[in-house]
């Protein structure tokens, strides 16, 4: 699996975005204004607006523009519920978390099924080759031949990669940091997950716990990395999740918590 999804769907912009874009525009108009004439400071017009636009695009990675305000699920989700709750409760049980799931498709591939990560993830789960081809050989029956670009096959296939994740993983405080680990070995594997819990037990953390606990421990991967998978669950759970459950889609993992 992977993160190749970033934060997609209907833009809203609130006080703070707004704010900062006339702010902006008043200051690059400010020095337009004055363009061409003697200059009493260090930077032009020109070297303004790399500034501005390099710091926009800071800010739009970071997630400053993104749709951290979206109400509802993008339209591109609808046809996928029914089939989506239909294969989830096969799978994990009549309540099976069916939000969580759309929530973890839309931050993978923004419900995109011809989607491709500069990495090679594929579809609408984001399944690297090899990951797709292993896991329709472990479940030949329920999954058939790997078929990452078929959106039926794809989310078969992320229902139950997560539960042969959630089945693995044990001992754990509560529902809701068991599908934290879950969604942390699907974006990064199991191994870590069971290298940053061992390292959390060594260094007084209480290892049944992510949330504050194992999530704030390192077992060795690179910054980057590490900073993708925390903020995997973290936006699938709190970000997202809560557009689908408000829509109807079903329960979600910590709700309440």
């Amino acid at each position: 699996g992977g993160s190749a999804g970033r934060d997609a769907g209907t833009v809203t912009m609130n006080w703070p975005q707004i704010t900062w874009i006339a702010l902006v525009s008043l200051g690059l108009g400010m020095t337009l204004v004055k363009h061409g004439e003697p200059r009493t400071g260090t930077r032009s017009f020109w070297w303004e607006l790399f500034g501005t636009l390099a710091t926009a695009w800071l800010l739009w990675s970071g997630g400053f523009f993104s749709q951290a305000h979206a109400t509802e699920p993008p339209a591109a989700a609808k046809p996928y519920q029914r089939e989506l709750t239909r294969n989830a409760r096969v799978i994990w049980g009549i309540d099976a978390p069916v939000s969580t799931f759309a929530a973890q498709i839309h931050q993978e591939s923004q419900w995109k099924t011809t989607a491709r990560s500069p990495v090679g993830a594929q579809g609408l789960a984001q399944f690297m080759p090899a990951t797709a081809s292993w896991i329709a050989d472990i479940y030949p029956a329920e999954l058939g031949a790997s078929q990452p670009y078929n959106p039926s096959w794809a989310m078969r296939a992320l229902v139950q990669y997560n539960h042969w994740h959630w089945q693995r993983i044990t001992a754990v405080a509560s529902d809701c940091d068991r599908m934290a680990f879950t969604l942390s070995a699907y974006n990064g594997g199991l191994g870590w997950v069971q290298r940053d819990r061992k390292l959390s037990g060594q260094r007084g953390l209480d290892n049944s716990r992510y949330w504050g606990q194992v999530e704030k421990i390192n077992a060795g991967r690179s910054a980057a990395n590490f900073r993708e998978n925390r903020g995997y669950p973290d936006r699938i759970i709190h970000r997202w999740q809560p557009l689908y459950a408000r829509a109807g889609w079903g329960p979600g993992v910590c709700d309440g918590d």
